[in-house]
């Protein structure tokens, strides 16, 4: 794999360490990783995107080389979605970059593109494993205002399978269980439960427990007093099938939400098209090709 330049933008209040592969020139890919993770988790797929785009990937606040908040409050999602519009107008040049984010960094992308004009600055969104939080509270209140034993009873295996959320509220005790030893296991336990381990990151543990903000800051609030959020940012939706935390029906209702969507629904876990990343590569290099060819008939219009 080709070595990466590094290069540093300022944030919301932060500096931010961003990292660049592939071409010098031509449309941009901009990586946006998730919990506990640093940009490192993408190099598997960087490796296959690279080959064809200028890919960049950056550590989000909290993470890696950026700046590290020490206030919860300085994690909060409209924080975050500076940040990225922030590097994504510094690597774009003026021309829109295509989108790629799992996990938090999906859901912080959700924040990013639902506002108006942000076509002009992201040409598409290929989001994995992490939903909009506002979407997912209206999901869930959908949901429970029904009849339907079947919503019932999808609400409530998402809520089980987010039970972590409310461990994370408690105070010192996620901190705690990281340095104890959850942060050394932690590959060795993903590839227990998906069968894929991911590489080692070494910074881990102050990722993990700087990154445990995140929750603390957001979900409460985006669960109580969720707001409609529309785009008009074209979205690649990748369904991880088997996602121990992001159940596949909490995404039913994007449609409601998003001009053009695009779901892929695909037999895999939280983490396992990261680290065996040759089908997801396919996907996102087959959907760029179409988004290529449509702005490229919409500039010869």
């Amino acid at each position: 794999m080709s070595t990466s330049t590094r290069f540093f933008v300022d944030g919301d209040g932060v500096r931010l360490a961003c990292y660049r592969w592939g071409r010098s020139s031509g449309p941009v890919l901009l990586l946006v990783h998730g919990y506990p993770d640093s940009h490192h988790t993408w190099l598997p797929l960087i490796e296959r995107l690279s080959l064809h785009y200028q890919v960049v990937a950056y550590d989000v606040r909290g993470s890696g080389q950026s700046s590290h908040p020490a206030a919860v409050r300085d994690y909060r999602l409209e924080h975050l979605a500076n940040d990225l519009r922030a590097v994504a107008r510094a690597v774009g040049h003026g021309q829109p970059v295509h989108l790629i984010a799992h996990d938090w960094g999906s859901i912080q992308s959700w924040e990013a593109i639902c506002a108006d004009g942000m076509e002009q600055l992201f040409a598409s969104f290929t989001s994995l494993s992490g939903p909009c939080l506002d979407h997912a509270s209206f999901w869930l209140r959908r949901c429970f205002a029904s009849r339907s034993p079947r919503l019932w009873w999808q609400a409530i295996s998402q809520l089980l399978h987010s039970g972590y959320i409310a461990f994370f509220q408690l105070p010192r005790i996620p901190e705690w269980s990281w340095r104890a030893g959850m942060a050394k296991h932690w590959n060795a336990l993903i590839g227990a439960l998906e069968g894929y381990r991911p590489a080692p990151d070494p910074d881990q543990l102050g990722n993990a427990c700087r990154g445990i903000a995140l929750y603390r800051a957001n979900f409460i609030e985006r669960l109580l007093h969720p707001q409609p959020r529309h785009t008009r940012v074209p979205v690649h939706l990748l369904v991880a099938q088997k996602d121990m935390f992001v159940r596949p029906q909490l995404l039913d209702d994007l449609p409601n939400w998003v001009t053009e969507l695009e779901r892929h629904d695909l037999p895999a876990g939280h983490w396992q098209l990261l680290v065996e990343a040759n089908s997801m590569a396919r996907l996102i290099l087959d959907y760029l090709a179409r988004q290529q060819s449509r702005i490229r008939l919409a500039q010869s219009a």
